[in-house]
């Protein structure tokens, strides 16, 4: 039995993402108390959100990971987010009057909500809507579909989001690296000198000369000032790899600070 803590509660699409990889669920109520549960020994495994397609990065698990766990990134879990209209049984869209979701989820589906002319409010969590709206016919929800399964609830618009090609990327964290697999990424955060013009280019051609491939690069401000920026890179290859071991030594001999998150399987 292994157990497996997720940003709750239950009904989110981050309880959908861990229940692709396991049964035995624990939801947390922030980001940061997963990784305490994993940093803690609690729970072997946690699942958090850590960039979505449209909306961005989740800033909170990005700065979690650079300043306060030592954690790493175990697997990435990548899926659509399908978002549905959620009403109580037998509603009707002549029904609805008001919609609750996520500031996210509602963000998501502004289209369909201005088209029908149905009044939005935030929730804490899309699951956190269902639960909230059980019994009125006139409130509805926006959710995936476990969220519906979960409180009796049923699904009377599907995909309702304005852009279908909405993913969300999960990761899985541990106190253990996994293995190389062959197909694998590797998730560094390294901040610069600031007073060496030119060195975060210096630092993106080392893998531009060793042929290695970036498969995103993100900035956040490392809390430090104005001006002052971690960088946070993923990067075809393991860091077990002889090539990955003398680019991450490179890095680390030309900035003042750097971190690997983990190397895992690419889903």
């Amino acid at each position: 039995m292994t157990l497996i803590s997720f940003l709750g509660p239950k009904g989110t699409f981050t309880h959908e993402a861990a229940s692709m990889i396991g049964d035995e669920l624990i939801p947390y109520c922030t980001i940061p108390a997963v990784l305490e549960s994993v940093a803690n020994d609690e729970t072997p495994y946690g699942v958090v959100p850590i960039e979505n397609s449209i909306e961005g990065p989740v800033g909170v698990t990005l700065d979690s990971l650079a300043h306060k766990f030592d954690l790493k990134i175990f697997k990435e879990i990548i899926i659509p987010i399908n978002q549905n209209l959620i009403v109580n049984p037998g509603s009707t869209m002549d029904d609805i009057e008001d919609v609750y979701s996520h500031q996210q989820a509602i963000a998501q589906c502004q289209e369909f909500i201005s088209k029908n002319r149905i009044q939005p409010h935030y929730a804490i969590s899309t699951a956190n809507a269902a639960k909230n709206i059980i019994g009125d016919k006139s409130k509805a929800a926006i959710g995936n579909a476990k969220a519906a399964e979960l409180y009796g609830l049923e699904i009377l618009k599907p995909n309702i989001q304005d852009m279908d090609n909405n993913e969300t990327r999960f990761i899985v964290v541990s106190n253990c690296d996994h293995e190389p697999t062959g197909r694998d990424k590797t998730s560094i955060i390294f901040s610069i000198y600031e007073d060496r013009p030119g060195e975060l280019y210096n630092i993106l051609g080392i893998f531009q000369k060793n042929n290695i491939n970036l498969t995103k690069i993100e900035s956040r401000p490392s809390k430090k000032g104005l001006g002052r920026y971690l960088f946070f890179i993923d990067f075809n290859g393991h860091k077990d790899d002889g090539l990955i071991q003398d680019i991450i030594d490179e890095i680390d001999e030309n900035t003042y600070f750097l971190k690997v998150l983990g190397s895992y399987p690419e889903f």
